[in-house]
């Protein structure tokens, strides 16, 4: 029964953000998935617009619901959770939060906890090449499935 973590913003919720929670639900299907949602002050830290919590947090369940699988959604209140503390087999990471998952290693190695397996899933492309990212969507370049709305000349 592995123990998969994936945390995120997720926000707008777009293909990148599901590829990435569909290899956490395809790794946890069987155990147990943890999905880390940052918190409204947390998010406050980007640059661009975000989504209250309970909106992110219902269209995040929804969309896992749909997986056939019932996660567990905890509030980040910082970028470890409880990966730092608790046991996982699995950490699902983008190129993006990649350094964040390999801080997370080094922090449990410090604590003698056993390394969490880094699953990497690369960017999404949107159809002009470019990864689909959530300032390109609120900028109005793409749509949250990577189509071009906009060029930026």
């Amino acid at each position: 029964m592995s123990r998969v973590a994936v945390g995120g913003t997720f926000d707008p919720l777009h293909d990148g953000h599901r590829s990435l929670l569909m290899k956490a639900v395809e790794l946890g299907r069987d155990g147990e998935l943890l999905i880390g949602l940052t918190s409204d002050e947390m998010a406050k830290n980007k640059i661009h617009e975000v989504d209250d919590y309970r909106s992110r947090y219902n269209e995040v369940l929804n969309f896992i619901h749909d997986q056939g699988i019932i996660p567990r959604i905890i509030k980040l209140d910082d970028p470890y959770g409880p990966t730092i503390i608790e046991d996982f087999d699995y950490l699902v990471v983008s190129p993006e939060t990649r350094p964040i998952g390999l801080k997370i290693n080094r922090i449990r190695s410090e604590k003698n906890m056993k390394p969490l397996k880094i699953v990497l899933v690369d960017y999404v492309l949107a159809e002009d090449g470019l990864p689909i990212s959530s300032t390109r969507i609120r900028n109005g370049e793409i749509d949250t499935h990577g189509k071009v709305l906009r060029t930026n000349l």
